[in-house]
């Protein structure tokens, strides 16, 4: 691995700086973005029967803030419990922006790696082509710095498709896993709303 690195030349450092910083976002995003951590299917069926035993209670609403980001939904729901259908619904719209927000979070810095290590495995490429040039001598053709250019350009190539190909990947499925959580959160907070407003039981 280090002879690898080596012979890829100074261009391969960011490169391998980039994957490690995409290697832990990915891993956090997967260990995070877990659906029974953000919409726990139970969340609803328990906070109703909550309702229908104590009703609305300052313990219920801090117990939900500090819960699962459904949770955090539903507080906003019960907040304005009194209030008509549409506060209700303005209500559950703000945190659930604010919640969408929170698990998007790093999902820019992702994208980024994956569309720019492949421009950065490129700019290897270009040094690596200046090296093989450079062995090209009137003189002679010097074989050690011309396999040296080699290296470099096929070396910072292939880092960057590598660090690239994962990265959009898991961009795209953390992207498509973050709008099915909130068209997820979405129908429990109308189900609750409602409830509340005894349009369903």
């Amino acid at each position: 691995m280090l002879s690898i690195i080596e012979q890829a030349g100074w261009p391969i450092w960011p490169l391998i700086f980039a994957s490690i910083v995409s290697l832990g976002i990915i891993g956090e995003r997967l260990w995070t973005l877990r659906s029974s951590v953000i919409a726990p299917k139970n969340l609803l069926p328990q906070v109703l029967q909550e309702l229908r035993q104590k009703g609305v209670t300052p313990e219920l609403l801090e117990r939900l803030a500090r819960g699962a980001p459904l949770g955090r939904v539903f507080a906003a729901a019960l907040r304005n419990a009194n209030s008509s259908r549409e506060v209700m619904k303005e209500a559950v719209e703000e945190e659930g922006r604010a919640v969408a927000h929170e698990l998007e979070r790093f999902l820019t810095t992702l994208g980024t790696i994956a569309t720019a290590a492949p421009l950065w495995g490129l700019f290897g490429t270009v040094i690596g082509m200046v090296e093989i040039f450079a062995a090209l001598k009137a003189a002679g053709t010097d074989p050690a710095q011309l396999g040296h250019g080699i290296s470099i350009a096929l070396y910072n190539t292939a880092t960057g498709l590598l660090v690239a190909i994962p990265s959009l990947i898991f961009f795209r499925h953390f992207r498509a896993k973050i709008d099915a959580l909130i068209v997820e959160m979405e129908q429990q907070a109308i189900k609750l709303v409602e409830v509340l407003h005894g349009e369903r039981r």
